[in-house]
């Protein structure tokens, strides 16, 4: 078994980087990865069935990491570097550097769900709408500064302006159209910088679709609010939410899709789950669905 370490060093502030996990990795008794770049990837023929690929970098870099593992059929550590990192939240993933470096010695491994769409996939969440102008408008300076609430600085900033756009959206067979702000599929309980979504889990086989009404400030705060505090869906007609194992949007003029934080391409977007596909480093998979207590 081989471990390789890609670092991006455009991920978050650049703290990070790989001599950073390079000082980890020896702490923890993984003393002889083999550090390989993104800029040349003639080393990724090289990896086989049963490696592990220790990413270091934010969601796309995770993105990138889960498919070479699918084909490769090894197993991926993410080492959280980014912006955003929510895909390591859906593992619970230690912040401590040390903490998780001997969690990947250890080398236990949970099984999750992966999106795909077209011949690419998604971790985390596709975006079309709103939800988009983050990643294609927040500079990098900004990103630097605010951290992951640039994410939600960039979008603050353009609500007034955001009359939202035609779609019909599906899951399953569950169908609506109407005039959206944003609408989002998720694979996981988490994107956006942290922002969960109710009833959850990265390994439950089923995609979460979130689909914002163009509404005012003040009632995308009350319904932000209602989600974030209660843990459960909105019940204001501000938020749709659906699930189902293949979801939709379909436009009338094409609108950019962005994935797991990169612009991904044109509307229309269909994606389906591909139930836990792929091995990952972690010790659980978090669940936003309420807690069942005891009768």
């Amino acid at each position: 078994m081989t471990y390789w370490l890609v670092a991006n060093p455009k991920a978050g502030d650049g703290a990070r980087g790989k001599d950073f996990w390079l000082a980890a990795l020896e702490r923890a008794g993984i003393s002889e990865p083999r550090p390989v770049g993104f800029d040349d990837q003639a080393w990724t023929d090289l990896v086989c069935r049963g490696d592990v690929l220790l990413v270091a970098g934010g969601d796309g870099s995770a993105n990138f990491g889960a498919q070479l593992c699918l084909e490769k059929d090894a197993t991926l550590a993410v080492l959280p570097s980014g912006t955003a990192n929510d895909f390591a939240r859906n593992l619970a993933l230690p912040q401590d550097p040390d903490a998780l470096c001997a969690l990947i010695a250890e080398g236990r491994s949970q099984l999750v769900d992966v999106a795909e769409f077209g011949d690419r996939l998604f971790l985390n969440a596709a975006h079309v709408g709103l939800g988009t102008l983050p990643v294609r408008k927040s500079e990098r300076a900004g990103k630097k500064l605010f951290g992951r609430f640039s994410y939600g600085l960039e979008l603050l900033r353009r609500l007034n302006a955001a009359r939202g756009f035609r779609a019909e959206i599906r899951c399953d067979k569950s169908e609506v159209e109407g005039r959206w702000l944003s609408v989002a599929i998720a694979s996981g309980a988490f994107f956006g910088g942290g922002n969960e979504i109710p009833e959850a889990s990265a390994n439950d086989g089923q995609l979460t679709m979130v689909a914002i009404k163009p509404r005012s400030l003040g009632q995308l705060l009350l319904a932000f609010l209602t989600v974030r505090l209660n843990r459960s869906r909105d019940r204001t007609g501000t938020v749709v939410q659906m699930t189902g194992q293949r979801c939709s949007v379909m436009t009338g003029k094409a609108k950019t899709v962005t994935a797991d934080g990169d612009v991904a391409g044109e509307t229309p977007l269909q994606v389906v789950c591909r139930p836990r596909c792929l091995r990952v480093i972690g010790k659980t998979v978090v669940s936003t669905a309420p807690r069942k207590t005891a009768s």
